[in-house]
């Protein structure tokens, strides 16, 4: 049986950056997908996490400083492969990285990404898989045991096994991700990226030379302490999925347990980081 979603569609004026802050508003309630159009965003939430009140703890659609109108109906999981089609376009990244659908002709970049993210996070098209993306192609993961946490569609899993990492783990807490990983892992034809439902919890016993966690801010922070015993000494971790006036909080933590940051990356707010141990 498939599974019912409430589909909100949001018009937003500005558009930006109000269409990123009511993402990460609407992430922290329970919405598990976005597509970003010209107008804002269409998001989805599972039925069952659905109540008629889900939307009266939103800063932004009171704050005045943005008008919000949506509309919202319930629709079908298989549904959304036509919405999404309609929606997604291609993008290059650094004129090195091409991510595109199946349906897409290849753009002929160095690296081509197949994604078909469903009811997954992860396109490249957010400004913070975008970063992370950008951090990965300056660095040198060649045979470098890597963790992809929070995988969402496993982009950045793969992009790092194009770019020579391996072994790879990619995790993440959500099934939809975790099997939509699975089929892009294998759409994109890798051998070194093993993917895993679960959290934290899963890697207590590893040990990882690089670590990629592009995740909310408040579960960086409270699963940092286990991310960083499982980093490798000189191992690096990138971190993203917050905005800007985060950081220092996030900095604190890391700096007090001696890492050293490496790089930060800004757009349109949001922010990626990158540390050394």
């Amino acid at each position: 049986m498939d599974n019912v979603y409430t589909e909100y569609n949001f018009k937003i004026v500005p558009k930006d950056p109000g269409t990123e802050i009511l993402i990460a508003e609407l992430g922290a309630v329970g919405f598990e997908s976005f597509v970003e159009n010209e107008n804002g965003c269409i998001a989805y939430i599972q039925q069952n996490h659905w109540q008629e009140n889900i939307l009266n703890d939103i800063y932004i659609l009171n704050s005045g400083e943005f008008k919000i109108e949506y509309s919202f109906q319930k629709i079908k999981q298989t549904n959304w492969n036509e919405e999404w089609e309609k929606n997604f376009s291609p993008i290059i990244v650094e004129d090195k990285i091409s991510i595109r659908a199946p349906f897409h002709d290849s753009l002929n970049c160095e690296f081509d990404i197949v994604i078909e993210p469903k009811m997954s996070f992860g396109t490249g098209h957010h400004e913070t898989t975008y970063m992370m993306l950008q951090h990965l192609l300056k660095q040198d993961v060649t045979n470098k045991k890597v963790l992809d946490m929070g995988c969402g569609t496993g982009i950045l899993a793969i992009f790092a096994e194009m770019r020579g990492a391996k072994p790879i783990d990619a995790i993440d807490i959500d099934s939809w991700c975790y099997l939509n990983s699975l089929e892009n892992v294998e759409r994109n034809n890798c051998k070194n990226i093993s993917v895993f439902e679960g959290d934290s919890n899963l890697i207590k016993e590893k040990k990882y030379d690089l670590i990629i966690a592009n995740i909310n801010r408040n579960i960086l922070l409270n699963d940092i302490g286990i991310y960083l015993q499982c980093l490798n000494d000189e191992g690096n971790i990138l971190l993203s999925g917050f905005y800007k006036e985060d950081v220092s909080i996030l900095d604190g933590e890391l700096t007090k347990r001696n890492l050293s940051l490496i790089k930060q990356i800004e757009r349109n707010n949001w922010v990626a980081l990158h540390y050394k141990k």
